[in-house]
């Protein structure tokens, strides 16, 4: 049976939490249910927002074929939402599109009327959601209309081997063209990442080591490569470390070894930097799926509830064959309990 967002119970001593499905067409329900079958949930067992009928099918076909144990859809709780369309694995389509958004819009609100007390996301197609007339750059900015946001953040957090050292990662530009980002930089949304990855540092430590990339080759090579870094971002810096005393800030950094010590810290028993902010996408997501592909999660900052996601896609490729890591889905079920209680 299906729970209606009015139905589902909630405990307000207890952490729960619901779980977005992503689009049917990929692999959000493998890594989901296998991710609760190795034991990666909160003191509540979680709602599921998506189709209870195609969860169960999916569930039936991959126990068949799956090397790991996946949890019973018949032992979860589910806001039931069904396909607006028929859905093949492997082949996002217009439907798919829909339904996912439909089942992120719901998971949402059932954090904003406090039925749960964070969200987690199973991956989605952006061009199913295109396709579909829901012409957002991802989940993260229909995160931030649903919240009244004018902006969220993206951060990629993982645990080092061992869990001695968590690297931090923020974007300052997220799901734009290259050519764009130079026109989007500025001192001031510098400065208000900066802020946003020092208050999620603080979580952890007091006095935040905290890493700015340069935006070019060598940080620029003091004007010989580019510009931004002396016309710009160095007094942006320099400025924003005035009013934060506490903080061990460094920067602008040549790109290309700015994530050095977070290598390092990876392998070894010894902490690395707490945060680090990459100035585009690729610049920050390279040394992260690099180093912890299986075990980054996907943060959302500036809502006014905490919500992660696996750092992975929709896996079209895989789709419906059973092989899906469940690794990082259950890395971001276990970080939003972590995170809530921190």
């Amino acid at each position: 049976m299906g729970t209606s967002l009015s139905q589902a119970p909630s405990n307000p001593k207890q952490l729960r939490l619901a779980i977005a499905l992503g689009d049917p067409a990929g692999i959000g329900a493998e890594v989901t249910l296998k991710a609760l079958a190795q034991g990666a949930a909160s003191e509540q067992p979680p709602l599921l927002v998506g189709c209870r009928r195609w969860l169960e099918g999916q569930y039936e076909m991959l126990r068949q074929i799956s090397p790991e144990p996946l949890v019973d859809p018949a032992q979860l709780e589910m806001l039931d939402l069904p396909l607006t369309e028929p859905v093949k694995p492997g082949q996002g389509s217009t439907g798919s599109g829909h339904d996912s958004f439909l089942w992120l819009t719901a998971a949402t609100q059932a954090v904003q009327k406090g039925q749960c007390q964070a969200l987690v996301t199973a991956p989605i197609c952006k061009a199913s959601w295109h396709a579909a007339g829901h012409r957002y750059p991802g989940q993260t900015e229909r995160l931030a209309e649903l919240a009244g946001c004018a902006h969220a953040s993206m951060l990629f957090t993982a645990k080092a081997p061992g869990g001695h050292w968590r690297m931090n990662t923020l974007l300052a530009t997220t799901h734009i063209p290259l050519a764009e980002v130079p026109r989007q930089l500025n001192g001031e949304l510098v400065q208000a990442k900066l802020d946003l990855l020092n208050g999620f540092c603080r979580r952890f430590t007091a006095r935040p080591h905290l890493l700015v990339a340069g935006l070019n080759p060598h940080a620029g090579e003091g004007g010989q490569l580019g510009l931004e870094e002396s016309q710009w971002l160095e007094a942006s810096l320099a400025s924003w470390q005035r009013a934060h005393p506490e903080v061990r800030l460094e920067g602008p950094l040549p790109p290309d070894t700015c994530w050095l010590g977070a290598a390092e810290a990876w392998r070894s028993s010894a902490p690395g930097p707490n945060g680090y902010l990459a100035l585009y996408h690729d610049q920050g997501l390279i040394p992260v799926k690099l180093l912890a592909f299986d075990a980054a999660v996907n943060t959302t900052l500036g809502l006014p509830f905490l919500r992660t996601s696996p750092d992975h896609g929709t896996g079209f490729g895989i789709a419906g064959m059973g092989v899906a890591r469940a690794l990082s889905m259950a890395a971001a079920i276990e970080t939003a309990g972590e995170l809530s209680r921190a």
